[in-house]
């Protein structure tokens, strides 16, 4: 007689226990690791802490270079310092803002090296008035451009008046000084540069961003007694461009030729 199979359910007590897994004893159980690795991960991706471009210390080298170069204006300097230069540039162009080249705004034309603005501030600085006063006074800026030597003259100035020619400029300019809330007291005119403004004339300072032939004879007009205007000129001897400062004295006007120099031209009219 053959034996019947066995019936389920089987009893408890005929089940036979496996033999237990050994997990490692070094092996702790850590349901946060996840989220450990994940923080981890997105340190790795992210810019090293006090390097980004917002970071003073990536102006504060810009401005050692300008101090090794040879610039002691303190006001420019402390200007430098303040103004985040990738906020005035295309935004592929925002990693090299801070190095010692003109970059493209657009419209052909270009955002000056810091060195080259660097040493028309300056000389700007050392005029009678300015000196005097510790800041440039009332101030004309002929090529508003993208806007950062406007921002720079506001730090350093009482009062900023800045004419562009170009529309599409004027109001990157206006959006770009906008969105950095210069503190100084800053006007932006879209209009020709070559008449100057002389319904706010006469200015302490007048500084050109764009360079022709000669300096025209309504900024001179407009240039206050004791008032300096920097411009990039035509010099024939030098066979291209120079820094030409201006200065208004009692007994007329003195000009000295300073620094080779390359500006966009001069133009006139708007577009």
């Amino acid at each position: 007689m053959t034996s019947k199979s066995p019936r389920f359910p089987v009893g408890l007590n005929k089940l036979q226990p496996k033999a237990a897994v050994a997990r490692p004893t070094s092996e702790l159980l850590r349901p946060q690791r996840p989220l450990q690795e994940a923080a981890r991960d997105a340190a790795r991706r992210s810019a090293p802490s006090g390097l980004g471009l917002d970071s003073p210390a990536v102006r504060e080298r810009m401005v050692a270079r300008l101090r090794a170069d040879g610039l002691r204006c303190d006001p420019v300097l402390q200007a430098f310092a303040s103004v985040p230069r990738h906020r005035f540039v295309d935004s592929a162009l925002a990693t090299q803002a801070y190095e010692d080249t003109s970059l493209p705004i657009g419209l052909g034309q270009t955002i000056s090296k810091p060195s080259v603005v660097a040493r028309m501030l300056g000389l700007l600085f050392e005029g009678e008035r300015a000196a005097a006063g510790g800041h440039l006074g009332r101030v004309l800026e002929i090529g508003t451009g993208c806007g950062y030597q406007t921002a720079l003259l506001a730090l350093i100035s009482r009062h900023v008046l800045s004419i562009e020619r170009l529309k599409p400029l004027h109001d990157k300019a206006r959006e770009n000084l906008g969105g950095w809330r210069p503190p100084g007291d800053v006007r932006l005119i879209y209009g020709d540069g070559r008449l100057g403004h002389a319904p706010l004339a006469p200015y302490d300072s007048i500084v050109a961003a764009a360079g022709g032939e000669d300096i025209p004879a309504a900024w001179l007009d407009q240039l206050a007694e004791g008032g300096r205007l920097v411009a990039p000129m035509h010099d024939p001897a030098a066979g291209g461009q120079v820094l030409v400062v201006v200065d208004r004295r009692p007994e007329g006007l003195r000009r000295q030729v300073h620094d080779a120099v390359h500006f966009v031209p001069l133009k006139s009219g708007t577009a």
